[in-house]
């Protein structure tokens, strides 16, 4: 039996407008320089930050060898169809913070790529939730691949999200 769509009352439309900078001229200029010296470089605004923060309302926030934080506003813009921020907003956080943590230890010339991440998701993310933390910590560098963890905290602290990642590890190693 097909049930009527009933029309809902709608509250004007809402934007959200970005704008961004080449993200292809940071990436040459990052990879003249260590990682931590590159995410230092985007965290003190000396380089532009990559799109996607700006799309999706985060920033990088501390910078440490093995260890980086990102913070996050949270909006109905990050909403998905059931009312709460999206999940793949934990997941972008989250893969961030752990292979930025990975970066940061990697010296010039050697790079890295999300192999596999897990997460689980522990409570609904809502605007209300506050500002978000994602707080990346290397568990492992190998010579090939990279293992870390991190957890999202909402502006009360409480965890939300916690993952873990493989990294594959590339370019000149280490001598």
């Amino acid at each position: 039996m097909d049930q009527a769509v009933h029309p809902v009352a709608t509250a004007p439309a809402r934007t959200r407008t970005i704008t961004w900078e080449d993200p292809l001229v940071s990436a040459r200029t990052g990879s003249t320089l260590s990682g931590i010296d590159y995410l230092r470089a985007v965290a003190q605004r000396k380089l532009p930050p990559p799109p996607i923060a700006l799309l999706l309302g985060f920033d990088l926030e501390e910078v440490a060898e093995g260890r980086v934080v990102f913070t996050a506003e949270t909006g109905e813009h990050q909403y998905n169809p059931i009312g709460v921020i999206h999940g793949g907003l934990a997941a972008t956080l989250l893969d961030s913070a752990m292979g930025c943590a990975v970066h940061s230890l990697l010296p010039q010339g050697r790079g890295y790529t999300t192999l596999e991440i897990k997460v689980n998701y522990v409570r609904a993310i809502k605007r209300e939730s506050g500002p978000l933390r994602a707080i990346g910590t290397v568990v492992h560098l190998g010579g090939k691949t990279a293992t870390a963890e991190a957890s999202l905290l909402d502006g009360a602290g409480r965890l939300v999200a916690h993952a873990t990642t493989t990294c594959m590890l590339f370019g000149a190693a280490a001598e």
